[in-house]
């Protein structure tokens, strides 16, 4: 219930005591403002996406922003002690990028997104239309059919945010890019139990599948037999 009585009623009394529930946790927002607090800078803004994309040394971001050393350390430091990016170090050298975390992450998305909706002639793209980035990201994971790469992976390489990244993928080839590369690996896995001898673990690390007891699910979900049987099939049949 609410712990006191609005002044005006508008409507919905148990939308408003909902909404005043959430209200009261003031903490809660303390802890957003935080992060938008820590982008509020423009140039650590610049920053924070170069780094969602890709890693980088200091020297070769204060290149890519045309700033000093110093300068873009100061930024680093701010957004390494948020968590939003983290660090490793190789030698001398420190390298810098976007943190797996789902703050770090919604940020990035968010920003994005603002960008393309309020500047939709600087948008976050290459001269390359969505389409071809899209065919481009197929044939990257074709190539590399035997890995596991992330949404989040393909969106650095790429430069194309995971959402519209998903929603031309779907648009381009008709279903989501998860099921899609199901399906190819599937098709190989299928090639590779009719015409070799190789093990099924050997053909289930082949086509981006570390555990076989799950590669066997995932075929027979497809082809509605287990990888053994549809080998004894085919031997069968020839």
């Amino acid at each position: 219930m609410l712990q006191f009585m609005l002044p005006h009623h508008h409507g919905d009394v148990h939308q408003s005591e909902r909404l005043y529930e959430e209200l009261s946790k003031a903490e809660n927002f303390k802890v957003a403002a935080e992060f938008f607090k820590l982008l509020s800078d423009s140039t650590r803004i610049r920053i924070f996406w170069l780094l969602s994309h890709k890693e980088e040394c200091v020297i070769n971001i204060a290149a890519m922003l045309g700033m000093s050393s110093p300068a873009v350390s100061h930024h680093l430091r701010a957004l390494t002690d948020s968590g939003l990016i983290v660090s490793r170090r190789d030698g001398k050298e420190v390298y810098y990028r976007g943190a797996d975390l789902g703050e770090a992450k919604l940020l990035h998305e968010i920003l994005e997104q603002v960008m393309e909706i309020a500047c939709p002639e600087n948008a976050v793209t290459t001269d390359v239309s969505p389409e071809e980035t899209v065919r481009k990201v197929h044939t990257y994971l074709m190539e590399h059919i035997s890995e596991r790469i992330t949404i989040e992976e393909l969106s650095r390489k790429f430069l194309m945010n995971t959402t519209s990244l998903k929603q031309e993928f779907k648009k381009v080839y008709g279903t989501s890019l998860a099921a899609h590369m199901k399906e190819h690996r599937m098709e190989l896995a299928a090639k590779a139990l009719r015409e070799t001898g190789d093990s099924i673990a050997s053909i289930a690390l082949s086509v981006g599948y570390e555990s076989q007891s799950r590669f066997s699910t995932a075929f027979k979900e497809v082809y509605e037999m287990l990888p053994t049987e549809y080998r004894k099939q085919g031997n069968t049949i020839q």
